[in-house]
């Protein structure tokens, strides 16, 4: 079934959220797409695979509404696609050098799924598992059980994400994960954004903001090396700046990963001080008027301006801002502010909002 259909097959009753089968995986299990509405007529899918962003139809300033997130048709396009569009990630966004790194004393080998890394979970992450899926007080409640050795990683964990749309156009992401040993958990969403609503177009026009004074330079695998001042450089989205004109730029990091692949330090975010919910970046597109504004609790914001896409998604059809702790942090010296353990509670927040720009 496509997209389409899955999402007029069934009307929601009463604000409730709809749902409908989509497809089946490989084995016959079937795959659910569940849709929650607002008041502004957006609507935002989700699917019990990987529990993955599927679709975002949101309003332009003339009121048409559009899709906003890059997807696949199919539930098995998903599993055959390596771009991780629109999937849950787990245990670990973004990379883990050697995939390795050693906890109270023990080393632990993990999933290579990118040359010598491990990367955003490796090749079985939660962004490829069958979520358990609720609907509760009008929000759409997700659990997952990852066992002992799940892509090498220790202990048994269980994740609860909950997705709620409001009708301010505030799509809210809440995680929460559990373990019975200690182990590295950092959890992001992988949605690949397009606010022109025009399938084929690139995101070179947009115009992105970040609140952050620094960012992570990278090697030629694309791990951090050390934190660098955005000033004077491609990097410096303090005031906003169209993408394109940003990727034009000459530039060393640039040229080693092909575009944006990095993390940027968010402001107020140097301590090991409890983060709270605050708007970090701001992503506008002036042809439909549309604007992105990312809030979240996290230390970092990963920008990718989707250079690797390719097949169905052309390159830089769409881009991502992932909210989560620094890449390969597990193997950094305060590795201990990633690591989960037993009667501790793994909690994140992070929401996309989603509204009209205000004309100037």
């Amino acid at each position: 079934m496509s997209i389409a259909a899955a999402l007029s097959a069934h009307a929601p009753v009463d604000g409730a959220i709809s749902s409908a089968t989509w497809g089946h995986l490989p084995d016959g299990e079937p795959v659910r797409l569940f849709t929650l509405r607002n008041a502004l007529g957006m609507r935002v899918s989700i699917s019990d695979l990987g529990a993955t962003l599927v679709s975002w139809h949101a309003p332009d300033r003339g009121g048409r509404l559009g899709e906003i997130l890059l997807n696949h048709a199919s539930p098995v396009a998903y599993l055959e696609s390596g771009g991780f569009l629109g999937g849950l990630i787990g245990r670990w966004a973004n990379r883990i050098a050697g995939a390795r790194f050693t906890l109270d004393g023990i080393d632990y080998a993990l999933d290579r799924n990118e040359g010598g890394n491990l990367l955003h979970g490796g090749a079985s992450g939660f962004h490829r598992a069958l979520w358990d899926a609720d609907e509760q007080d009008g929000a759409l409640l997700m659990r997952l059980t990852s066992p002992e050795g799940d892509a090498g990683f220790p202990g048994n964990v269980t994740v609860q994400v909950r997705y709620a749309l409001d009708d301010d156009g505030t799509l809210s992401i809440e995680y929460e994960a559990r373990t019975d040993a200690p182990t590295p958990v950092n959890l992001t969403s992988h949605g690949y954004f397009n606010l022109s609503g025009k399938p084929g177009t690139d995101i070179k026009g947009h115009i992105l903001s970040i609140d952050a004074d620094a960012y992570w330079e990278v090697d030629a695998k694309l791990i951090p090396t050390r934190m660098s001042s955005v000033a004077g450089t491609a990097f410096d989205f303090r005031q906003g700046a169209p993408i394109g004109v940003r990727l034009d730029w000459p530039h060393a990091q640039l040229a080693q990963a092909g575009g944006f692949d990095h993390c940027f330090v968010l402001r107020n975010s140097a301590s090991d001080d409890a983060m709270h919910v605050r708007p970090v970046a701001r992503l506008y597109d002036p042809g439909s008027g549309r604007e992105l504004t990312v809030l979240t609790d996290q230390r970092g914001l990963q920008f990718y301006s989707g250079q690797k896409l390719s097949g169905t998604h052309a390159p830089r059809s769409g881009l991502c801002l992932e909210a989560s702790a620094y890449p390969n942090q597990v193997n950094m010296p305060d590795a201990q502010t990633v690591v989960l353990r037993p009667a501790e509670v793994y909690r994140q927040r992070t929401e996309y909002r989603v509204s009209i720009a205000r004309e100037t």
